[in-house]
Order: C-alpha cells, then structure tokens, then sequence
C-alpha cells in the first residue's frame, strides 16, 4: 500500500501551503470537484480565508469499466471526451450519448442537492482554484476548466495533492498554473496516495459548504 496523506484533509491541508501567496485575496474563489475534491477544497478556503463553493463534474465510464473515463461533462455545459480510449475500445455513439444522458441527469441532482438556492458565485475577473483529491487521466478536470473559461475569470489554478506525471504536464497547458504535492510515477490510482480514501457522502458534502458559509459571514460581519 502506498500512501503519503492520511486522509484528504491532510491533503488539503498540506495544498494549502502551496497556495499560501493567495492568502487573503478578496478575488480568490476555491471550488471544489464533488465530492472528494470538497474536503480537500474546504481546507484550502479555510487557510486562504477564501469562500469555497462547488463546481459538479461527472465523469463519463466506460461500460463495464466505469474507472476507466471516456471523458467527462460538467456545470454549464461543457464535454470532454477522451477519443484515444472511446477508438481503442470501438465504443458506439449510441452509448456514449447514453452514458452523458444518466451522467447529465446525476450532476444537476448534485448542484440542486448542494447548493440549494443558493445562487452559483460570481466567477468574473476572479481567480479560480479548481481542486479534486487527485487527477489521473484528467478527463473530468480539463471539462471543469473547459466550463468555466466561459464564465471570463482571470486566472485559473488547478490544484490537487496527488496528480499523475503525464496527465500534469498536459494539464500545465490547460490551466494559468497547475499545482501538486506529489506526481507519483507509475501513479496506480489517486487512493493509492491516501491511508483513508472513504467515500465522501452527499451529506459531508453539505456540511463543508455550511461551515464554510458560516465561516465567511463571521468574518465579514467582524
């Protein structure tokens, strides 16, 4: 077993000292990659004294081997689609547009269940740090930057404890910055790196954004 993290909020932890310069910036916004990103998000925020909110991205599997990505949709709109793999396994059109079809449906499940009424944050002009627990292939991250380069923000930082070689090289080109803690080679999978990689639930989910939500009021009332 190989771990370097504990569990994700020592991951995030640790990210956030990566990050420190944006400190304080009243234009940083951290969304986080439900749901292992958000632990690893909602420690990020709380040391960059930064309003976190979420940003659903679901990743397209491949049937029969759904760890397996053949690209990912996110909010807003965006799709990726991996078509080294979708060639390599002759996966038909008929099934991809399936699987978008159910994945479609479970992200606006997700954005109703997380963010309620509330209304999705103000994007422009902002620095956006876009985190996940850990980035393999990277299909649902480049659908997340695809998505909100749309929304005109300033600068877009992509940030995760674990990311594997290959995929951070490509992802430097997506993003203004690309950040990780380690880059693992051969990099197995993301819950490799971590002791406990638990699910993280709907309802942790909510939870760290409540907090978080709290947090700021408190700082801006005192």
């Amino acid at each position: 077993m190989f771990t370097e993290f504990r569990d994700r909020a020592e991951g995030g932890r640790l990210l956030a000292e990566k990050l420190a310069d944006l400190a304080g910036r009243s234009d940083a916004l951290v969304l986080a990659l439900p749901r292992g990103g958000v632990p690893v998000g909602f420690e990020v925020a709380q040391a960059l004294e930064s309003p976190l909110d979420v940003f659903v991205v679901r990743k397209l599997g491949v049937p029969g081997d759904e760890e397996l990505a053949m690209g990912a949709i996110a909010s807003g709109g965006a799709r990726v689609l991996n078509d080294e793999v979708i060639r390599a396994l002759d996966i038909p059109g008929r099934i991809i547009r399936a699987v978008v079809t159910r994945e479609l449906r479970e992200l606006n499940r997700q954005e109703q269940l997380y963010r309620g009424d509330r209304p999705p944050p103000e994007v422009r002009g902002r620095i956006l740090i876009l985190v996940d627990d850990g980035i393999a292939t990277g299909s649902t991250i480049r659908a997340a930057v695809g998505a909100v380069r749309r929304l005109g923000p300033a600068r877009v930082m992509i940030a995760a404890p674990a990311i594997a070689p290959s995929t951070y090289a490509a992802l430097c080109d997506e993003g203004d910055e690309c950040v990780g803690l380690i880059l693992p080679d051969p990099f197995y999978a993301v819950g490799a790196w971590y002791e406990n990689f638990s699910q993280t639930t709907d309802e942790e989910v909510r939870e760290l954004l409540d907090r978080a939500d709290v947090g700021m009021t408190a700082a801006a009332r005192g």
